[in-house]
């Protein structure tokens, strides 16, 4: 399936849209309740398909994702709707193991929301993440290695090939053309690119394991994003070595 280009969250003419995809009526209720109050266009869907027809209709700017639906799980409706296009995507789950988590960052998810959670503290998610996908006002083309970044247009590519990069992936890859051969922490790297000051570090830690998928030549060898053991990442737009 083609994507769509990217468009800026709002940028149809109003208050960005949010999809509420969760099958409890009430938890739906309260999280579109405050995305309303937020100044947030919403709409809800209660199961898969129904979000995945919604999605096709009128494009979201940011998806809210319950993981367990009936029907089609949210890392299935995550995949579809992300391969209609790059959706920021925040995924619920009421389940606190470590590999669900990880699986929805898998599939493309640019964070997660364990259940209960505070509807306050999602609303500053959804703008958190929002506010870093829409694109750079300022900064140029950046290019190392075979990989050029193009921030204004959102755009990647490889040698020429355009890479399918999700919202966060293309920050990162953004970061570190920024900032060669400079090691980062995983911290300091979920503060620049997420702009959080808290969270679960595996978060960067499956980012970092995508973008190499897209961008070496040999993921289980890369030379592009090395890892700085007790540090983090560097990139190296040079000879690097081999270290996983």
């Amino acid at each position: 399936m083609q994507q769509q280009p990217y468009e800026p969250p709002g940028t149809a003419g109003g208050a960005p849209r949010i999809l509420v995809v969760d099958d409890d009526p009430t938890v739906a209720e309260v999280v579109a309740g405050y995305l309303d109050r937020a100044g947030y266009a919403v709409d809800r869907a209660d199961d898969g398909p129904t979000a995945l027809t919604s999605a096709a209709a009128r494009r979201p700017d940011l998806v809210v994702l319950d993981l367990m639906l009936p029907g089609m799980d949210g890392l299935e409706v995550c995949r579809r709707i992300r391969g209609q296009g790059p959706v920021p995507v925040i995924m619920l789950t009421a389940r606190g193991d470590e590999d669900d988590r990880i699986l929805g960052l898998e599939v493309g998810a640019d964070d997660y929301v364990t259940k209960p959670f505070s509807p306050r503290e999602l609303v500053l998610r959804v703008e958190s993440v929002l506010r870093r996908s829409r694109p750079a006002a300022t900064g140029g083309r950046l290019a190392a290695a075979g990989l050029t970044v193009e921030p204004t247009a959102r755009r990647a590519t490889k040698n020429g090939t355009e890479l399918a990069l999700t919202l966060r992936e293309f920050d990162l890859l953004s970061f570190f053309l920024r900032h060669p051969g400079r090691a980062f922490g995983r911290e300091d790297l979920m503060r620049e690119v997420w702009g959080w000051d808290f969270g679960d570090l595996s978060t960067v830690t499956v980012h970092v394991r995508r973008l190499r998928g897209k961008v070496e030549d040999d993921p289980a060898r890369p030379r592009l994003i090395q890892t700085v053991w007790g540090v983090g990442y560097r990139f190296e737009p040079g000879e690097g070595d081999d270290r996983p």
